[in-house]
């Protein structure tokens, strides 16, 4: 009977409760949906003569509406918050475009409205290398960029205003430079920032978190600085955000220099307070240089005096490992290299192919193509693309340096993405020169990266040759693990000496051969690149399969 007491008890403070809430006239908030949406829309510079704007690519949108508390807009479908509905959104694809803008009005009780309007604008400027470097060339391509910690000076802090370019105020000249994986900023190494390709431009997105404050800046916005924060904080750091590209305006952009050439001269802004990593309330970016590998940038902290200090920041898009160290190699001389930055077929001074099908001696389905759909150097990057044919069966390509570049003796470092697509079997690799008078294996064989159709999570290095004790075909190999292959770039190398072949990954070595005057591997070796479909390593292919890619990014020999 005591435990149905307290319930009685309960009940009745429960009515009490209840009651006494009717007797009072609490007012809650009216669910009021937004009316009478009107946008506008003024192009920068339009005048007689330029009826698109003056090629900024600019427009000053204004949005209203009754009982509206906030705007969202949308390009592209991704948001851009204005609070006022106040905002200056700047279109960079070049030429003439006919954008639709999207403008949600927040009402009170979770309620909204939607309009849309179209603005035609002209962008007239342009760096499509750049946005190439950042993103990738095709639409739907990504590319991750990291912080560069495991070099010093990935992060400094120099003067905002008086940066001219002559080298004594410019980046050479960084104080406060931290060293390579500084423990403060450890928080923020495992940063990771996504540029993407779309139909209108580039987007970005910070993936993985947090933001590093600096003092500086925590200081005007009243947090503990030189220390890592999540969103709560850091509002802006989540969320896909769109990119606009224009000619640096600041002073460092447009006189500055680096290692005695001028900054880029290029700036892009990530949209609604978008910023990569270093928190300072701005998300105007000057590019002082940019390669497939590495970029620099200057962004200047925003202040209420406007004269905030500017932070220049290093990252690279392949991820740096902490406690990693370079090899000895006994090779450190540059000799021969391909780095893919001009647009079109590949070089043939560099290049040749095989082409045809037959099996290649191993079964393999495709065949092998010359074709731009095949293979084609684009945005930084040699891309080789195996694709499903029709009737054909398959297509791919097989480049090889054959004729045109063989040496002996070196370390050899090819960069690349390879294919995630069961089936798919690409290779880096070589073959001895005298292979068209005495064959395969005798010619041998030095396979520095293979990966299976099944088994897209390790690395193959093997080398074959033949044996001439026991008159039969001889190989020794070993395998490493690899994460990201197909989403990162990872750079498989081999160095070959007299003594020894030692095949790495990204620096690691995992597998080594001693060499001897009785095995092939003293003699001229030239390169090849491909992609098989199916076959012994390959495998089966699933039906649904299309098309996969690997890409490098450059192949280089050292000796």
């Amino acid at each position: 009977m005591k435990k149905l007491k307290n319930i009685y008890i309960i009940l009745f403070s429960l009515m009490t409760v209840l009651y006494g809430c009717q007797e009072n006239e609490y007012e809650f908030g009216e669910i009021v949906s937004p009316t009478d949406i009107v946008i506008t829309a003024e192009v920068v510079g339009v005048d007689a003569n330029n009826p698109y704007g003056d090629g900024s690519g600019s427009v000053n949108l204004t949005a209203t509406a009754e009982n509206a508390s906030s705007y969202v807009y949308y390009f592209d479908g991704v948001a851009q918050a204005s609070p006022s509905g106040v905002l200056t959104k700047r279109f960079s694809k070049v030429g003439v475009n006919l954008y639709t803008v999207v403008v949600k009005a927040n009402g009170t009780g979770g309620v909204s409205s939607t309009k849309t309007i179209d603005v035609e604008v002209y962008s007239s400027f342009s760096d499509v290398e750049a946005e190439n470097f950042l993103s990738g060339a095709n639409v739907g391509d990504s590319k991750k960029w990291y912080w560069q910690a495991d070099v010093a000076v990935h992060v400094g802090m120099g003067p905002a205003t008086d940066d001219y370019g002559n080298g004594e105020f410019a980046y050479e000249a960084w104080w406060n430079g931290i060293k390579a994986w500084d423990d403060e900023k450890s928080c923020m190494y495992d940063n990771e920032f996504v540029f993407t390709r779309t139909a209108n431009g580039l987007t970005f997105e910070q993936t993985v978190g947090p933001a590093f404050i600096p003092g500086t800046y925590g200081d005007l916005i009243g947090v503990d600085g030189d220390q890592c924060y999540d969103e709560t904080v850091a509002t802006t750091m989540f969320g896909v955000k769109t990119v606009a590209f224009g000619p640096s305006t600041s002073k460092a952009g447009t006189e500055g220099s680096y290692n005695d050439e001028p900054y880029r001269g290029t700036e892009f802004e990530i949209a609604d307070g978008g910023f990569m990593g270093w928190y300072v309330g701005a998300s105007t970016y000057d590019i002082i240089s940019i390669t497939n590998d590495e970029m620099i940038v200057r962004i200047i902290e925003n202040s209420a005096s406007g004269s905030g200090a500017a932070w220049y920041h290093k990252f690279t898009s392949t991820k740096p490992v902490e406690g990693a160290t370079t090899p000895n190699y006994t090779f450190n001389e540059l000799v021969w290299e391909d780095d893919f930055n001009t647009d079109g077929a590949p070089n043939a001074a560099n290049w040749t192919y095989d082409l045809g099908a037959g099996g290649w001696g191993n079964g393999e389905l495709q065949t092998y193509t010359e074709a731009a759909e095949n293979v084609k150097v684009e945005g930084g990057s040699l891309i080789i693309t195996a694709k499903a044919d029709g009737s054909d069966g398959y297509t791919s390509a097989r480049l090889k340096s054959q004729g045109l570049y063989q040496f002996k003796y070196g370390r050899v470092e090819v960069k690349a993405k390879l294919p995630a697509a069961a089936g798919t079997w690409p290779a880096i690799w070589m073959l001895g020169s005298n292979f068209p008078t005495v064959g395969w294996p005798q010619c041998g064989e030095m396979d520095i990266m293979e990966q299976t159709g099944a088994d897209k999570n390790t690395s193959l290095g093997t080398l074959h040759w033949f044996d001439d004790a026991s008159s039969s075909n001889a190989s020794y190999g070993e395998t490493t693990e690899i994460s990201n292959a197909a989403s990162e770039f990872h750079v498989y190398g081999m160095e070959w000496t007299e003594e020894s072949v030692k095949i790495y990954l990204d620096d690691v070595m995992f597998y080594e051969m001693t060499n001897s005057e009785t095995l092939p591997f003293n003699a001229d070796f030239f390169l090849i690149l491909n992609v098989a479909v199916g076959g012994t390593l390959g495998g089966d292919v699933a039906d649904t399969f299309t098309e996969d890619t690997m890409e490098i990014d450059y192949v280089k020999v050292y000796q």
